[in-house]
Order: structure tokens, then C-alpha cells, then sequence
């Protein structure tokens, strides 16, 4: 799926308007955070900019200074409180197509709570 153009009725934006529920983490201002539906470690959180931004490059060219400051301090002290900063976590933002993004509303992905994988698989050719 190709995603390039923010659409208002992708799941997130629906969340951040009450329309879905969430089990929510986090919030302030300019972000909003909840644990994952389908969680792939025992800590994972979504963390999303309140603002209508597709990816990240979206974010970083069109997202206020405020909002970007927001959204990084959040990613922090998110990560501290669900307690996987000691023994470290992951920080997954895919984007568009080739980067497997669902979902065209900017998140990144807190993981951890144990031992993590590959980031990526090796390449076996």
C-alpha cells in the first residue's frame, strides 16, 4: 500500500477524535500515546502527533517547533515510565510503502520488555 497523503479517516486520526477507543498511556497538548492492539513485545506503545501529519518527513517539514519538541520529550518520558529504558527498547517509525507503514498518520512504535531480534533479517545473498 502506498502511503504519501494524509487521509482524516485512518484509524489514528479517529482515535485522536474519539470515534476508537484506545488504551491510552499518554497525553498532553500535541501527543497522544496507547498501547499497540496487537502488541509484539511486552511493552508496546504507539506514540502519535496530535497534528495531521503522514510520516515523519511530513512531520519534521511541516510540524511546528512546539508540536516537534512535544513529540520528542513525550518519546522519552514514554519510554521511562513503561520502565524499558534501563535495559533498552526500540524505537520503529515506518514510512510509505517500502518502509511497511499501515497506517498514513506519523507513529513510532516503543518496544521492549525483553531481549529484542534483528532489526532487520540478515541478508542471505
Amino acid at each position: 500500500m502506498a502511503v504519501s497523503a494524509y487521509d482524516p479517516q485512518n484509524i489514528f486520526a479517529k482515535i485522536l477524535r474519539g470515534e476508537i477507543p484506545c488504551n491510552k498511556v499518554f497525553e498532553d497538548d500535541h501527543v497522544l500515546a496507547f498501547h499497540d492492539i496487537a502488541p509484539q513485545a511486552p511493552t508496546h506503545i504507539l506514540v502519535i502527533p496530535k497534528g495531521a501529519y503522514a510520516s515523519y518527513d511530513d512531520f519534521a517539514t511541516n510540524a511546528s517547533d512546539a508540536e516537534i519538541i512535544a513529540y520528542t520529550r513525550a518519546i522519552g518520558k514514554i519510554a521511562t515510565a513503561a520502565g524499558v529504558v534501563e535495559d533498552g527498547y526500540r524505537l520503529i517509525a515506518n514510512t510509505r510503502d517500502h518502509g511497511r507503514q499501515d497506517v498514513p498518520h506519523l507513529h513510532v512504535h516503543i518496544i521492549g520488555g525483553k531481549k529484542l531480534g534483528l532489526m532487520l533479517p540478515k541478508d542471505s545473498g
